[in-house]
């Protein structure tokens, strides 16, 4: 349960919950995509990486809703509200396996802040288990982040 003393805050932290969980779902979905299409001489390294990540989002999308729960509040359930809350575009075509990479990095930023912004208003309500949740996502988007950069430098 929340420490919230603010209703304020923790109804900000619930939203900001729920904006992140559609960000990941259509980041997670676009993973998938990735994996299916990608092409070049890439293709045995990106289509493990990719797979690697959606599977990697398929967890933090249910740890995500949880909490949500967790707070006596209902997660986003559908894919059309999803679309309605993201901030994530949806994969319009195949791109090639470095605009792949440079969309992924781009999206995992824009998750990035996100997170940030939910860990500041837990911190502000005394929320250790939504700030320790997000702190570990947090954390592995920035290695993600990181690693994707690192291969598209390389390539």
């Amino acid at each position: 349960m929340s420490n919230a003393s603010n209703p304020e805050i923790d109804a900000k932290i619930i939203s900001g919950l729920n904006s992140l969980l559609a960000d990941a779902v259509v980041f997670r979905y676009k993973l998938q995509n990735y994996h299916w299409n990608v092409r070049g001489r890439q293709f045995f390294e990106l289509h493990a990486q990719f797979e690697s990540l959606y599977t990697a989002w398929t967890g933090h999308i249910d740890d995500v809703a949880e909490r949500v729960r967790a707070k006596e509040a209902a997660p986003l359930a559908t894919l059309a509200r999803c679309l309605e809350h993201t901030r994530i575009a949806e994969e319009e075509g195949t791109p090639h396996d470095k605009q792949m990479v440079e969309r992924v990095v781009a999206d995992l930023l824009t998750i990035h802040k996100s997170v940030r912004d939910v860990i500041e208003d837990g911190e502000s309500a005394g929320d250790r288990t939504t700030v320790n949740l997000l702190d570990g996502i947090g954390d592995e988007i920035e290695k993600n982040v990181w690693m994707l950069r690192a291969w598209h430098h390389g390539s």
